[in-house]
């Protein structure tokens, strides 16, 4: 089963040259590169979150495998829904699932559930691909998206990501796909982000599901983020720093309304 693009030609450039240009435009081929156990990376139009996105995945050394969560947009299919066989294809390039890591993370988890039409629309994981296919065509990914609301969803999901990693025998990176605040103004959109962001500094799942919550922040992934946190100490992460924040108001001027993207190294 091969996944064709469902949003090429409008959040990214449907031209394989023009995609190209674009995530040069974006990236810089530095040769410090790090290896991470998650990443946070936005998810909107590449005019807008692009550099955000460039920023992080310039800065990490691309593994054999990425398992990239994201948040349900579509409302399509089960809580946590994963596509287990295939490829997914964008103007780019292709990438194959790695099937193997797929089938133990449904076997460890009973909250996952195969449901590779969940993914037919949604845009949350494809806007990571042109960055990841810059870097690698022979990365493998395992595709997962999520519209749960409960926390102990996140650490049960989250617990048994990093259980199969560890039994995986080569390197693994969790992605979590996340915009930040929502169509507030960007002087408090920068306040609700930077709350949101010293508990991921913090490495803490349940004070970001909490904080997120309680100051009404609209992040759309808090859920994939917090899974990916949960994974990230059960895997012994030490650190978690912000590589690059930005609003959507310094590319379209227009500072009434914007949406907040952040993007950070988990190690």
């Amino acid at each position: 089963m091969i996944r064709k693009p469902a949003v090429a030609g409008h959040f990214y450039p449907s031209s394989q040259d023009e995609l190209s240009h674009a995530v040069e435009t974006f990236t810089d081929d530095r040769e410090d590169k790090e290896s991470a156990i998650g990443i946070i990376s936005p998810h909107a139009g590449l005019i807008y979150s692009g550099a955000v996105a460039g920023a992080v995945y310039s800065s990490i050394k691309i593994p054999h495998t990425l398992i990239l969560i994201g948040p349900n947009h579509t409302g399509m299919g089960k809580p946590v829904s994963m596509m287990m066989s295939g490829s997914w294809k964008i103007p780019t390039g292709t990438l194959d699932i790695d099937e193997t890591l797929a089938a133990a993370l449904k076997d460890r988890c009973h909250l996952i559930t195969e449901d590779a039409m969940a993914h037919a629309m949604e845009h949350s994981l494809e806007v990571q691909l042109p960055f990841i296919l810059k870097y690698s065509s022979d990365v493998q990914i395992v595709p997962v998206i999520m519209m749960t609301d409960s926390l102990d969803d996140c650490r049960v999901v989250g617990e048994a990501l990093a259980d199969v990693i560890k039994e995986a025998g080569y390197s693994v990176t969790i992605v979590a796909s996340s915009d930040m605040s929502h169509y507030e103004s960007d002087a408090v959109a920068r306040v609700k982000d930077r709350s949101a962001i010293d508990q991921v500094i913090e490495m803490a799942p349940a004070g970001l599901f909490n904080t997120v919550r309680n100051e009404n922040i609209s992040m759309c992934g808090v859920v994939p983020v917090t899974t990916m946190l949960y994974a990230s100490n059960r895997l012994g992460a030490v650190e978690s720093r912000l590589i690059k924040y930005m609003t959507s108001g310094e590319v379209s001027g227009d500072y009434d309304y914007v949406v907040g993207y952040a993007g950070m190294i988990i190690r």
